[in-house]
């Protein structure tokens, strides 16, 4: 579910000292039903295990496709336009007792690269000719005690064509591309977070 701006900047976030720079294109949320406070680094790993093993409609694999052939062409995401090329990395902004967690981040396979990973926060980057984009991921107590994902989509527009090219595929983000992603996190967590586990110890007993 799509929620206000505000419920990112409101959240006491270690982001916000590295991303001034950024601004905010979306904020998400994820339900985890049975998620406690110490799930967050659970549900990170179940994403990208889920990644690892999706299988996407037929419209979102169209439009990968045809961005990622986009890219090749022009040259979009050459070693050279993307982080630790033309991009520097947030990385690069941290102090070191905070670079040092992505040590202990769950390996994965989906384009981004891991910025941080803390006991409540994570941030994700990707970089290329069009922008440098920072996910950042949170987990966040609800007034009923459970626990959701937030996810806020931080973006750093390559000069005019970057902020068109943004432009340009929002309607395909709101229509196919986070629909697609609500259901696969929301499973995610259903397939490989707190439940499952739950339910791995269940039947070893």
């Amino acid at each position: 579910m799509r929620i206000p701006k505000a419920a990112h900047t409101e959240q006491p976030w270690r982001i916000h000292e590295f991303t001034r720079d950024f601004r905010i294109e979306d904020v998400w949320s994820f339900r985890v039903p049975d998620a406690g406070p110490e799930d967050f680094p659970v549900m990170v790993k179940a994403l990208k295990t889920a990644y690892a093993n999706r299988t996407d409609p037929l419209p979102v694999r169209f439009l990968f496709a045809v961005r990622w052939k986009l890219g090749a062409l022009c040259g979009w995401d050459t070693a050279e336009e993307s982080v630790g090329g033309r991009v520097a990395s947030l990385r690069d902004r941290l102090p070191p007792e905070i670079a040092r967690t992505v040590e202990d981040a769950a390996p994965g396979v989906d384009p981004f690269s891991e910025v941080y990973q803390l006991e409540d926060e994570a941030a994700r980057e990707l970089g290329n000719f069009t922008m440098h984009t920072i996910m950042h991921l949170g987990w966040v107590r609800l007034d009923d005690g459970g626990y959701e994902l937030r996810m806020a989509a931080l973006v750093r527009p390559n000069g005019l064509f970057g902020r068109l090219y943004m432009g340009f595929i929002m309607p395909f983000r709101y229509v196919f591309i986070y629909p697609v992603l609500t259901r696969q996190w929301e499973q995610a967590w259903l397939d490989h977070g707190r439940p499952n586990r739950h339910g791995k110890a269940a039947a070893s007993e």
